[in-house]
């Protein structure tokens, strides 16, 4: 049913603990070849490791080359978190990294073909800030794209929400740059997550708030429960689903959006 069975799949942040290391876990038990890009190590036997930092485009391009042949899928789950890196960093290897990937792997994609990656709900302000982003999502090549960042220094200020914004307005646009070709584009959204980057979000907007952060489910999520969204949406019983953000937050949006929650008084200084 997932069509995974002899399928050629590429994982960027498929190493460590994370969302990325699920999907790897789990597409090898749907039969999948696995090719993992990570400076972290996979968590089970794949068919092939190469340790790249997508901040280096010519790493990245190697790597691809490497890997050869035809890709049936892209999972973009690389990130960086925005307490410990500077913000043009976190643009790099969340959104300019990560595009570089799709265009090299997209070339390689027959139709039927997808890519998944993983933005946030600390992107969720992007419906207001499309005209900001498209500039730099629609920007040929990786040279492009990091001179507008680093030309940009307010707009990208924060690093981790300028990102994820980002992530979600490429996966539209993306989504009809690639449908000519058969293929399709789309993110996940995840709320709180019980990964190795959440005492980096501790960090940054303290520990306290990330503990009482609001979730209707009462709990944050695992690693596992993102993977299966990403998975889904590359399978084939999502072969009609492209340039859609679909949010895997525990029901946290909606219950906002609709006034069941007022974020307003949680919202830490550092985030306003």
């Amino acid at each position: 049913m997932w069509g995974y069975e002899g399928s050629r799949v590429v994982v960027s942040g498929g190493g460590g603990a994370g969302m990325g290391a699920a999907a790897v876990r789990h597409l090898s038990d749907l039969g999948a070849e696995v090719h993992v890009i990570d400076l972290k190590e996979p968590p089970v036997d794949v068919a092939s490791y190469q340790a790249v930092d997508l901040r280096d485009p010519d790493a990245t391009t190697a790597a691809v080359e490497k890997i050869g042949g035809s890709i049936d899928a892209l999972f973009n789950c690389a990130g960086l978190a925005g307490s410990k890196f500077p913000d043009l960093d976190v643009m790099l290897v969340n959104v300019v990294g990560m595009r570089h990937l799709a265009e090299l792997v997209s070339a390689r994609m027959k139709p039927g073909s997808a890519i998944a990656s993983i933005s946030s709900t600390a992107g969720a302000g992007y419906l207001m800030n499309i005209g900001k982003w498209m500039p730099l999502v629609t920007l040929p090549g990786f040279a492009a794209a990091k001179e507008w960042c680093e030309t940009h220094p307010e707009e990208i200020e924060g690093g981790y929400g300028p990102s994820k914004e980002s992530i979600i307005i490429w996966t539209f646009w993306a989504s009809y740059a690639l449908a000519e070709k058969g293929i399709r584009v789309n993110c996940i959204s995840p709320g709180p997550t019980d990964t190795p980057m959440m005492p980096d979000f501790e960090e940054t907007v303290g520990k306290e708030f990330m503990d009482n952060f609001p979730v209707p489910l009462g709990r944050k999520s695992t690693p596992d429960e993102q993977a299966w969204p990403l998975i889904f949406l590359n399978s084939k019983l999502a072969s009609y689903i492209t340039g859609e953000n679909l949010i895997s937050d525990g029901g946290t949006m909606g219950a906002t959006m609709t006034g069941c929650i007022d974020m307003s008084n949680m919202i830490p200084d550092s985030m306003k």
